[in-house]
């Protein structure tokens, strides 16, 4: 779920604020890229660490691979959400269960060709040159959502994330690099994985 909104997160990037020149993908090209989370919840003294890669493909959906403090692979589509741990699948959440996910999804794939009236049916958007920061519209959503400060430059350096119990996920970004959308075979593998 939250690497839905990462993925959502990472598009908003790239449509950018007003003031800023953000990179666009164009067909054919993804972006990939390394990323540090850290989650700070009540009750723990430090926050939780972890780090890994991403690969977001217009069109096909997102790969988010944890290395940090373990690996675990999640893969968004079009069909839902899959997460799988040393290549054996441990969760699967198909649209028709869980339907805010094909709202998220929705809402990803409007952002990544530059329409934001369907992230912002859902999140009042206040932007200056440099920062956006999405307030949640609504609070009858099946899923909070929570208040999400994003830090551009022409891709997303820096997320933060604060959900309405004061937890928060605190998220950096960096070796982002648009290219091509070639395929490696184990890339290609986790999303036909997903697509079933």
């Amino acid at each position: 779920m939250r690497a839905v909104l990462f993925a959502l997160l990472l598009l908003a990037g790239l449509a950018g604020p007003a003031a800023a020149q953000p990179l666009t993908l164009c067909p054919g090209e993804a972006l990939r890229g390394h990323f540090v989370q850290e989650r700070f919840l009540s009750g723990f003294e430090r926050p939780v660490r972890s780090e890994g890669s991403f690969l977001l493909l217009p069109g096909t959906g997102l790969i988010w691979h944890g290395e940090t403090p373990f690996p675990v692979v999640t893969a968004i589509t079009a069909n839902g959400m899959v997460q799988s741990v040393g290549g054996k699948e441990t969760l699967r959440i198909p649209v028709a269960k869980a339907p805010f996910l094909a709202h998220l999804y929705e809402m990803m794939s409007g952002v990544v060709v530059g329409d934001w009236t369907a992230l912002e049916g859902d999140f009042e958007t206040v932007r200056d040159d440099r920062r956006i920061v999405l307030t949640p519209r609504r609070t009858d959503l099946s899923l909070p959502l929570p208040v999400i400060a994003v830090e551009v430059g022409q891709l997303v350096e820096r997320v933060e994330m604060t959900k309405p119990n004061g937890d928060r996920d605190l998220l950096r970004f960096s070796r982002q690099t648009v290219g091509s959308s070639a395929l490696s075979a184990d890339e290609a593998g986790i999303f036909q994985a997903a697509s079933r």
